[in-house]
């Protein structure tokens, strides 16, 4: 798998992201991970959504560890620190859900309290379902786990449609207000400018396409678990 990796220069000198970088290789994919806390205390576990990195979770992580937790907050694949492949065929929900169950793998992560935000609540609430021996908490931001027979409303087709043709990343073209020099370059890859742009819309647009591929791997069968969590 043909993949891309932005240099670790782009990431100098961002604004309250002091922290340790950490890597693990998934199929030959290099994965990017921060690591903070006790390694034996109980871990918690941020998942970024879209179109965001662990760079999301700059200001939740220290009072985290002041309270005591371990706190694991890893780049997906495609985003911030980790490679990106170039071929949007290289991307699916089952792809991302399988990498992130390697990761906790690789981690041995237990008792872990999931806290998911957007994509990162579709991938790690199917992570949960079917690896709930590793999992005692959930906390969910703006997420759901649907099981993709439904009809996607005409507002999520005008954002798929957005993110697809935008010229620019979505990341600069639905922040607030300006983003700074420093925080720009972290997202823009050394290519020429033609990949650049295509690979852009690819590391976010794929995950607008994902809605059929959950029928692609057995549905999820959370009636079990409800009560756990």
């Amino acid at each position: 798998m043909e993949a891309l990796r932005t240099p670790d220069d782009r990431f100098a000198d961002l604004p309250g992201y002091d922290f340790e970088p950490h890597y693990v290789d998934i199929d030959g994919l290099r994965l990017h991970y921060l690591d903070e806390g006790p390694a034996d205390a109980v871990p918690v576990l941020l998942l970024h959504g879209e179109p965001s990195w662990s760079y999301l979770y700059r200001k939740m992580i220290p009072p985290l560890v002041s309270a005591g937790h371990r706190v694991i907050a890893p780049d997906l694949i495609g985003f911030g620190k980790s490679d990106k492949p170039t071929r949007q065929d290289d991307y699916s929900y089952a792809r991302h859900v399988d990498w992130m169950t390697q990761f906790i793998e690789i981690l041995d992560l237990r008792d872990i309290t999931l806290f998911g935000q957007d994509w990162g609540s579709l991938i790690g609430l199917r992570v949960a379902t079917e690896n709930e021996s590793r999992f005692s908490r959930i906390a969910i931001g703006n997420g759901a786990l649907p099981t993709g027979d439904q009809e996607m409303s005409q507002a999520f087709l005008e954002w798929r449609e957005f993110a697809r043709s935008s010229p620019a990343s979505i990341l600069v073209n639905c922040s607030r207000g300006p983003l700074s020099q420093t925080l720009a370059r972290t997202s823009s890859p050394p290519m020429t400018r033609h990949s650049r742009m295509r690979t852009t819309r690819l590391v976010h647009a794929h995950f607008l396409t994902w809605f059929p591929q959950y029928r692609m791997i057995p549905p999820v069968r959370p009636i079990g678990a409800r009560g756990r969590y």
